[in-house]
């Protein structure tokens, strides 16, 4: 593969129609490699490339080979003395920090520290991350904006309103349901009609930042259970009477994250309480509703609420009522505001 000098501007990889100058700032790096990885499945890179260039301190190089979509990362050669603040270690693969796209994100491994899980963070590891480690992606950035112009609304006309895109899609009826939460939705005719009919001129939108769930935090949510002394999803499942989920049931639509925890854990057969029924509204209902299990948990809590209170409506008034006589106000009208269940329940309204 061919490699050309390149710029140390701009930071990242760069797609200029030609091909991709990448660069990335080190100060104490005595060497940096550029890895090239096929698809995001790939456990090692295909091709290992030493930037050629330093320059300011910013390591650079330009492929006229690689194109957009292309998957890269970065080995960082230098001290590692941790008192001192230097943890350099080639072992492990960098994802570039001016990247404009995480082309895989992270899959949660022991190999991915510097240090020796476990031990001392003084301490090496020399195990290789690459199958682990997020990778960064090579995009085009262009354009084409045919007829489009800049509004340029005058400042004295212009009205901004900042939004977060999925805060102000995700719940809006109007917006077509597989768009809601996204760009498209935001462009949508009926988000622009809401927009334009409070008299908006331009949109500012939120930051939006990639990010990952703790290893750590996915582990201890799952423990919580057990902490509590719960019975796992699956020990009440067979108490009552329900088909257990599967093992594939479990494991399907979680993140890197959550499923490591999973595994690692032990969890798959022994699954804690909430992330059971959790998965199971998600898996048999679509996350529409609470799942079997689920739901008679709740319909039964409250079923034994009503029946053993002596206080609850079920033993109210003498006994005798059920269901199908209903619920109504003293003078025999029926409940249907806030008013009168205030007043049913004898506080002020």
């Amino acid at each position: 593969m061919r490699v050309w000098p390149g710029t140390p501007y701009p930071l990242g990889a760069t797609w200029d129609g030609v091909g991709v100058n990448f660069a990335i700032f080190s100060e104490h790096a005595t060497r940096v490699e550029l890895c090239l990885f096929d698809s995001v499945d790939a456990e090692v890179e295909s091709v290992t490339i030493p930037l050629p260039e330093h320059t300011d301190m910013v390591w650079h190089g330009y492929l006229p080979d690689v194109r957009p979509g292309q998957l890269y990362g970065y080995r960082m050669h230098g001290p590692h003395a941790p008192h001192l603040g230097y943890r350099f270690n080639a072992h492990k693969l960098v994802l570039d920090p001016y990247t404009k796209v995480v082309g895989r994100t992270v899959r949660w491994d022991e190999s991915l520290f510097g240090f020796k899980h476990g031990e001392d963070d003084t301490t090496f590891d020399d195990r290789d991350s690459a199958p682990f480690a997020p990778l960064a992606a090579v995009i085009d950035t262009s354009f084409t904006w045919g007829n489009d112009r800049p509004l340029r609304t005058p400042w004295h006309e212009t009205l901004i309103y900042e939004l977060h895109v999925r805060g102000f899609t995700k719940l809006n009826p109007h917006i077509p349901e597989p768009l809601r939460g996204t760009y498209l939705g935001l462009a949508s005719e009926p988000a622009i009609r809401h927009l334009t009919g409070l008299g908006v001129t331009a949109v500012e939108l939120m930051p939006v930042h990639h990010h990952l769930n703790d290893w750590h935090l996915a582990q201890r949510n799952l423990l919580r259970g057990y902490l509590l002394s719960l019975p796992t999803g699956q020990a009440v499942a067979g108490a009552m009477g329900v088909a257990p989920l599967t093992a594939k049931e479990l494991n399907s639509g979680n993140t890197d994250a959550v499923q490591n925890a999973l595994k690692n854990g032990g969890f798959v057969h022994n699954t804690p309480l909430w992330f059971y029924l959790l998965k199971e509204a998600e898996v048999r209902a679509a996350g529409n509703s609470l799942g079997e299990l689920g739901s008679r948990i709740v319909a039964e809590t409250l079923i034994g609420l009503i029946r053993f209170d002596p206080k609850s409506f079920l033993h109210a008034h003498g006994g005798g009522w059920d269901p199908s006589k209903g619920v109504k106000l003293a003078n025999g009208d029926p409940i249907v505001t806030i008013r009168d269940l205030f007043e049913f329940a004898g506080l002020p309204s």
